[in-house]
């Protein structure tokens, strides 16, 4: 990433949100002036106070800005942060995400391989979800994932771990992991071109 000293979105516009790497929400910047900035977010999506957040927003033609904030105070839909970091430019293919329901294996020394299947995957990160296996954040992993006709196999870390029963029918406890690697630009072309495969595939459904 290249770093952008005191860069903050304008107010007015409207950024993307993440906590806890969990789904985005657009929320618009209300306030943007000196250490920090005023959002307007949807209820759902009001993070609580001293929860890490991170906004990005168009850097175009390069990419996005990538703000990593602490939330320091929030009254209804009005949540207040401030940068924890500075800006930097995330380039366009490094969050490209995409696909969903590949085959994926956990292997890890001296415990029984795990199946899975991803819910997205990008060039440096995927969100898998698998059935009784037991993992901690910060685990080391090693992860085989099917895409397409191409295999990639990537040593990873487990950066957080949820645990999901499955309540209809009842079963089993269902794991979902994010994993963050560090591919190599081969394996980083085959998950790029798999995942833009994809995205072509469902606009052309659409």
């Amino acid at each position: 990433m290249t770093t952008l000293a005191h860069h903050l979105p304008d107010a007015g516009s409207y950024v993307e949100m993440t906590a806890s790497d969990e789904l985005a929400a657009r929320v618009r910047v209300v306030h943007a002036e000196g250490a920090g900035l005023t959002l307007s977010t949807p209820l759902a999506a009001v993070p609580r106070v001293g929860a890490s957040v991170t906004l990005r927003w168009s850097a175009a033609p390069r990419g996005r800005y990538v703000l990593p904030c602490s939330v320091i105070e929030v009254e209804e839909n009005r949540v207040e942060v401030r940068p924890a970091a500075e800006a930097q430019v995330e380039q366009q293919r490094h969050y490209v995400r995409g696909g969903g329901g590949e085959q994926i294996i956990l292997r890890r020394p001296g415990w029984t391989d795990a199946h899975g299947w991803i819910r997205d995957i990008s060039e440096h990160s995927a969100r898998a979800h698998f059935e009784g296996t037991n993992v901690v954040a910060g685990e080391g992993l090693q992860l085989w994932i099917q895409l397409g006709s191409e295999i990639v196999d990537l040593s990873a870390t487990a950066s957080r771990v949820a645990m999901l029963p499955q309540q209809v029918p009842p079963g089993p406890m269902s794991v979902e992991i994010v994993a963050v690697f560090d591919s190599d630009e081969a394996q980083a072309r085959v998950i790029r071109r798999y995942v833009m495969r994809q995205q072509l595939l469902s606009r052309t459904r659409a």
